[in-house]
């Protein structure tokens, strides 16, 4: 895997990945930036949420759970001092479903938690992590 980060103007950036997919990046205007794009450490929060979000997904559907929508919001606090860290991160997991059991759900959000998701678990290093889980009857 790889990326390619290069500096456009003030404190904007464009990545590009091995995949040959762009993303912006840029600072906060205390910081130089325009605020024109998010900020890298939102964009680490994002790619997070992303991860488990594919593993949840892709687990209640090899469970041959009749999934129909998967949303998680990411709530962040990070340390006061450089390095600015997460130091606390809750995942509020929304899974819509026809007959969706709760043990399977949640099961699905642990094994990602603990087994596949590379990005939270990086993270859980210096963060500490939560999940809840809320099942939407669709």
């Amino acid at each position: 895997m790889e990326c390619t980060i290069k500096w456009l103007d003030g404190m904007s950036f464009i990545a590009e990945t091995g995949t040959g997919h762009m993303v912006a990046m840029d600072g906060a205007p205390e910081a130089g930036g325009r605020n024109l794009a998010p900020r890298p450490m939102e964009l680490m929060l994002a790619g997070a949420g992303g991860c488990t979000a594919f593993d949840v997904v892709l687990i209640l559907k090899r469970g041959r759970q009749d999934v129909r929508g998967c949303s998680v919001r990411l709530e962040a606090e990070r340390a006061d001092i450089d390095p600015k860290v997460f130091t606390r991160i809750r995942f509020i997991y929304t899974i819509t479903g026809r007959n969706l059991k709760r043990e399977t759900v949640e099961r699905a959000v642990h094994l990602s938690a603990e087994k596949y998701c590379s990005a939270s678990i990086m993270l859980a290093k210096t963060a500490e992590i939560s999940h809840e889980v809320e099942l939407v009857d669709a």
